[in-house]
Parts: C-alpha cells; sequence; structure tokens
C-alpha cells in the first residue's frame, strides 16, 4: 500500500441556515450577470489577476489529484496575431464546409462567424491544455484520470474568478486546435482544451437577447 499522510480539515466555515441561504442567493445574483463578450477593450489588465485566477483555477478537484492541466497565458501581440490568423483559416472551413446545416442554424442568433478580432484585442488570452498523461521528476509516465472532467472543472473555477475579479471572458473552440501545441511549444502529450480570451467589455460591447432554463427545468427532487 502507498504511504498516506491526512492532515486535519482546517477552513472549512460552518453557516448558519440563515447565511447559507444569503450567501448563495448573492452568489446567483453575481454570476447571472457573467455574459459570454465578444467585444473586448485593449485596456491593460494586471498580470497578477491572471495568475490568482489560475492559482484559483488549480484548487479544483481532479482525478486522484494529478492536476491534468497547463494553462499558457498569452499577452504577445505577435502571438496573439499568430493564433488569429490561424484560428480564422480552421473556423473558415468550419463555416464554409465542416459544420453541418443544423449547427450553423443554431449558432445564427448569437451573431458568430469565422472573424475573431478578439482573440487580438483583449489584453491576454489563456490557452488550456489538457493533460493525457504526465512525467514525473524522475522521467516516468504517469497516466491521469478523469482528465477531460478535471480540466472541465477547472476551467469552471477560472472562468467564475475572473468574472469575480471584474473581468469579462470568452470561451472558443476553433476545430481542430493542435496548432496551438505549435506556436506555444507544449509537448505532444498535452490537448488543446480551449482558447480562454480575457480582458475588459468594450465601451460599445453588445451581446445577445438570450434566456437560461429555469430551475424547474433543470432540476428533479428524488
Amino acid at each position: 500500500m502507498p504511504d498516506q499522510s491526512f492532515e486535519p480539515l482546517t477552513g472549512f466555515r460552518n453557516c448558519p441556515p440563515e447565511e447559507m441561504l444569503k450567501r448563495s442567493e448573492e452568489f446567483y445574483q453575481r454570476i447571472r450577470l457573467r455574459r459570454t463578450v465578444r467585444h473586448f477593450s485593449d485596456r491593460p489588465v494586471p498580470l497578477g489577476v491572471i495568475e490568482n485566477s489560475i492559482l484559483a483555477a488549480g484548487t479544483a478537484p481532479n482525478g486522484a489529484n494529478l492536476q491534468p492541466w497547463h494553462f499558457s497565458i498569452v499577452s504577445s501581440s505577435t502571438v496573439k496575431r499568430e493564433i488569429r490568423v490561424r484560428a480564422e483559416e480552421e473556423e473558415s472551413e468550419f463555416y464554409s464546409h465542416r459544420a453541418p446545416q443544423e449547427w450553423l442554424e443554431a449558432l445564427a442568433p448569437l451573431g458568430t462567424n469565422e472573424q475573431k478580432p478578439f482573440l487580438e484585442t483583449a489584453p491576454h488570452l489563456i490557452v488550456i491544455f489538457a493533460q493525457s498523461y504526465s512525467i514525473s521528476p524522475g522521467g516516468k509516465r504517469v497516466k491521469n484520470y478523469y482528465v477531460s472532467e478535471s480540466v472541465g472543472i477547472a476551467t469552471g473555477f477560472l472562468i467564475n474568478s475572473l468574472h469575480e475579479a471584474g473581468l469579462a471572458t470568452l470561451t472558443h473552440t476553433p476545430s481542430p486546435m493542435k496548432f496551438l501545441n505549435k506556436i506555444l511549444d507544449r509537448p505532444s502529450n498535452e490537448r488543446p482544451f480551449l482558447i480562454l480570451v480575457t480582458g475588459f467589455p468594450a465601451s460599445d460591447a453588445v451581446v445577445p437577447k438570450i434566456g437560461k432554463k429555469s430551475l424547474g427545468e433543470i432540476v428533479s427532487y428524488h
């Protein structure tokens, strides 16, 4: 059996029911204001805000605590330009040839197309990679478990942290995304998961008029 080391749980806060309800309601009211933004300002964002948000993402639950993720922060205008060019090449193929008509019809109300200027305008891109396996300090290959689930949860933490810090975000997934490995010099055991665009919304930013499903539509009780 492997050695196991445990320590007392600290930092857990017990709240009376009334405070729990109040805190949950306050959080909901904040997070419900989060919107995906496609019009960004080039206003600078302190790098420390991005780093703190990634640290928050790194606290996410994950398979066997192997933490199968890597976050590449892209702030260079040259690198952002290169990513935009390659992403728009793939998106052009998607909108012209790859996407079935049903998918294009589903996207139509959101006003998306192959043009992705936000990849250059926003001050930071966070490219999230999922690691199918890791390499130990001794050079041993270590299989990772529940990789997609783990990285997905961490990405949710990251989006929420950036929103709480006062930033807008956009998840972007050009397909295929393997070009990101080459541009960002990431190894073959890492698969691009998504590009998270973040920064301040442009002063004239607009978002689609959409709604979210009600509680009764997304929950059941047993």
